[in-house]
Protein backbone atom coordinates (compact mmCIF):
# COMPACT_ATOMS: atom_id res chain seq x y z
CA UNK A 1 0.00 0.00 0.00
CA UNK A 2 1.54 3.50 -1.11
CA UNK A 3 2.20 6.05 1.47
CA UNK A 4 -0.42 8.77 1.41
CA UNK A 5 1.07 12.10 0.42
CA UNK A 6 1.88 14.92 3.47
CA UNK A 7 -0.91 17.39 3.82
CA UNK A 8 -0.74 20.99 2.85
CA UNK A 9 0.07 23.35 6.18
CA UNK A 10 -2.08 25.48 4.44
CA UNK A 11 -5.25 26.24 6.83
CA UNK A 12 -8.11 27.71 4.92
CA UNK A 13 -9.47 28.62 8.23
CA UNK A 14 -6.44 30.75 8.91
CA UNK A 15 -7.37 34.49 7.91
CA UNK A 16 -4.65 35.87 5.07
CA UNK A 17 -3.10 39.00 6.33
CA UNK A 18 -4.74 42.31 4.49
CA UNK A 19 -4.47 46.15 4.71
CA UNK A 20 -1.38 47.34 6.89
CA UNK A 21 -0.53 43.91 8.36
CA UNK A 22 0.33 42.41 4.99
CA UNK A 23 2.58 45.66 4.44
CA UNK A 24 4.21 44.91 7.98
CA UNK A 25 4.95 41.24 6.71
CA UNK A 26 7.05 42.82 3.41
CA UNK A 27 8.71 45.23 5.65
CA UNK A 28 10.26 42.89 7.82
CA UNK A 29 12.26 40.89 5.19
CA UNK A 30 12.85 44.25 3.78
CA UNK A 31 16.41 46.40 3.37
CA UNK A 32 14.71 49.91 4.35
CA UNK A 33 15.78 52.26 6.92
CA UNK A 34 13.84 55.35 8.09
CA UNK A 35 13.26 58.27 7.26
CA UNK A 36 12.23 57.00 4.09
CA UNK A 37 10.55 58.69 0.72
CA UNK A 38 7.58 56.64 -0.68
CA UNK A 39 9.92 56.18 -3.87
CA UNK A 40 12.28 54.12 -1.46
CA UNK A 41 9.93 52.41 0.39
CA UNK A 42 8.14 51.51 -2.74
CA UNK A 43 11.29 50.29 -4.18
CA UNK A 44 12.47 48.55 -1.26
CA UNK A 45 9.20 46.38 -1.32
CA UNK A 46 8.71 45.75 -5.05
CA UNK A 47 5.82 47.24 -5.28
CA UNK A 48 3.56 44.29 -3.96
CA UNK A 49 0.33 44.06 -4.54
CA UNK A 50 -1.56 44.37 -0.85
CA UNK A 51 -4.67 42.79 -0.35
CA UNK A 52 -6.69 45.45 1.16
CA UNK A 53 -9.76 43.65 2.54
CA UNK A 54 -11.54 40.42 3.90
CA UNK A 55 -12.95 40.27 0.22
CA UNK A 56 -9.48 39.40 -1.53
CA UNK A 57 -9.09 42.90 -3.28
CA UNK A 58 -5.60 43.97 -4.18
CA UNK A 59 -4.35 46.96 -4.81
CA UNK A 60 -0.46 47.79 -5.34
CA UNK A 61 1.26 49.58 -2.82
CA UNK A 62 2.22 52.58 -4.52
CA UNK A 63 -0.91 53.39 -4.97
CA UNK A 64 -2.32 53.40 -0.93
CA UNK A 65 1.26 55.45 -0.32
CA UNK A 66 0.06 58.28 -3.11
CA UNK A 67 -3.33 58.61 -0.67
CA UNK A 68 -1.02 58.98 2.12
CA UNK A 69 -0.41 62.24 0.90
CA UNK A 70 2.97 62.26 2.20
CA UNK A 71 6.43 62.06 0.11
CA UNK A 72 8.53 61.28 3.37
CA UNK A 73 7.90 58.77 6.40
CA UNK A 74 10.11 59.35 9.20
CA UNK A 75 9.49 56.06 11.17
CA UNK A 76 7.87 52.65 10.29
CA UNK A 77 5.01 53.34 12.70
CA UNK A 78 3.95 56.76 10.90
CA UNK A 79 3.95 54.58 7.88
CA UNK A 80 1.80 52.15 9.14
CA UNK A 81 -0.07 54.43 10.30
CA UNK A 82 -0.55 56.61 7.35
CA UNK A 83 -1.22 53.48 5.59
CA UNK A 84 -4.02 52.24 7.83
CA UNK A 85 -5.82 55.78 6.91
CA UNK A 86 -5.07 55.31 3.40
CA UNK A 87 -6.27 51.12 3.03
CA UNK A 88 -9.46 52.16 5.00
CA UNK A 89 -10.02 55.10 2.58
CA UNK A 90 -9.23 52.42 -0.30
CA UNK A 91 -11.77 49.92 0.83
CA UNK A 92 -14.26 52.55 1.61
CA UNK A 93 -13.99 52.98 -2.26
CA UNK A 94 -15.92 50.51 -3.47
CA UNK A 95 -14.39 49.55 -6.51
CA UNK A 96 -15.82 46.03 -6.88
CA UNK A 97 -19.19 45.26 -7.98
CA UNK A 98 -21.46 47.07 -5.85
CA UNK A 99 -19.69 50.12 -6.45
CA UNK A 100 -20.13 49.52 -10.38
CA UNK A 101 -24.17 48.49 -9.59
CA UNK A 102 -24.71 52.10 -8.00
CA UNK A 103 -23.18 53.97 -10.58
CA UNK A 104 -25.86 52.22 -13.26
CA UNK A 105 -28.26 53.55 -10.75
CA UNK A 106 -26.63 57.05 -9.84
CA UNK A 107 -26.62 55.99 -6.12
Amino acid sequence: MAARPPQSNDDPDEPTAFGIVAVDDHLQDADLDFPASRREVVEALDDPSVRCSPSGREVDLSAVLERTGRQRFDSRQQLLDDLHDAFEAERDSGTGLVAWLRSLFGG
